[in-house]
């Protein structure tokens, strides 16, 4: 491990220099590149260095304690020890998990699709209560949420809703909540009190640039068709929605929300560039992976994932057997006390699998 962070402090030295560099400056390309570079290893750097010092410093009290005469000079340098050695331990764990290969997503923003499973209009009104939740916890963070296509029920919930959400690290926050959400409540609607278990499916897809993912336009369907349901007058005499076909796929996408046919479109090829991505990524962890699946799931949206049981206020998530009792606190946003396990999990689990 320390030869490979040598290395890594000699390339951020040698980008350093070059940065500085006259002929380099003026090569605005070139510049950028090095300067990224730059930015990306400085944390790890920093992090070695401070390692090093204090390294330095744990031995030259260790070697006070074995020459030095002084009794008093020998108590401050044992006490010295007892404060450095923990100190370093926990730097070189730091050090450890961020030499964690990064997943190359984190930074991206994401596509949020929210569909209603088994249950039916109870299941629906948890994909309201879920996308609800979300868009809180995105409020919080100072994330921007905007809708891309729904089909909403009247009732108040959603069959289908498909969002991008932009901000900050949003994939690398989010994206563990790929999966069956699984809800038991009695519902508004049941007179006798028994308590129903319904289903709702999550994907988080990174939002896919067209430098991502290119889509051939000789492999995409697009039909044109009436807007239905809400959206005013205008959207139901205008042939403005959108069904954008990936022939080679069959994936399917719709969008009408807008009034615009070319707004609904440039919606429409946005999410199905996220699905294409999304897809790609789940067959090359698929081939890296092999047997070996990681503790937080393979994210298939077809594992059940999470439970939100009303009767006990409790939420549990079965992929790392976490129990909360504050389910109406998750609801309203409050997801750091789910996700940080999840990413220290998942964090863990690379570590253990990992050539540090």
């Amino acid at each position: 491990m320390f030869e490979k962070l040598a290395a890594l402090e000699e390339k951020y030295e040698d980008l350093t220099h070059k940065l500085s560099d006259p002929s380099i400056i003026n090569q605005q390309e070139k510049f950028r590149e090095y300067a990224k570079a730059h930015a990306e290893l400085a944390e790890i750097v920093a992090k070695y260095r401070e390692f090093k010092g204090t390294a330095q410093q744990l031995a030259d009290a260790k070697e006070l304690v074995n020459t030095e005469k002084d009794a008093e000079m020998v108590e401050l340098a044992k006490m010295e020890i007892d404060e450095l050695a923990p100190r370093l331990d926990t730097i070189e764990q730091e050090l450890k998990n961020l030499l964690i290969p990064k997943d190359p997503n984190d930074e991206k923003n994401i596509v949020l699709e929210i569909r209603a499973g088994t249950g039916g209009d109870e299941a629906a009104l948890f994909a309201g209560d879920l996308f609800r939740m979300y868009s809180r916890y995105a409020e919080r963070r100072r994330w921007k949420v905007e809708i891309m296509s729904q089909n909403a029920l009247g009732i108040g919930g959603f069959k289908e809703i498909i969002a991008m959400i932009e901000g900050k690290d949003v994939y690398s926050r989010l994206k563990f909540e790929s999966g069956v959400h699984r809800v038991q409540r009695v519902p508004v609607t049941e007179a006798s009190g028994r308590i129903h278990t319904s289903a709702v499916t999550v994907a988080v897809l990174p939002e896919a640039e067209e430098v991502d993912v290119q889509i051939d336009p000789e492999e995409v369907r697009v039909d044109v068709f009436r807007s239905s349901g809400p959206g005013g007058q205008s959207v139901n005499t205008t042939d403005s929605a959108i069904r954008v076909t990936h022939i080679p796929t069959g994936l399917v996408v719709q969008c009408q929300d807008e009034k615009s046919q070319h707004k609904n479109k440039a919606k429409a090829l946005k999410i199905l560039r996220s699905r294409l991505l999304d897809r790609a990524i789940a067959e090359q962890q698929q081939a890296i992976a092999k047997d070996r699946r990681s503790q937080v799931g393979s994210g298939d949206r077809s594992e059940r994932i999470r439970t939100y049981n009303f009767p006990q206020s409790r939420v549990t998530d079965h992929r790392i057997n976490l129990t909360l009792y504050a389910l109406n606190s998750v609801l309203e946003g409050n997801l750091d006390d789910v996700i940080e396990p999840l990413i220290t999990s998942a964090r863990a689990e690379a570590l253990q699998h990992s050539e540090i």
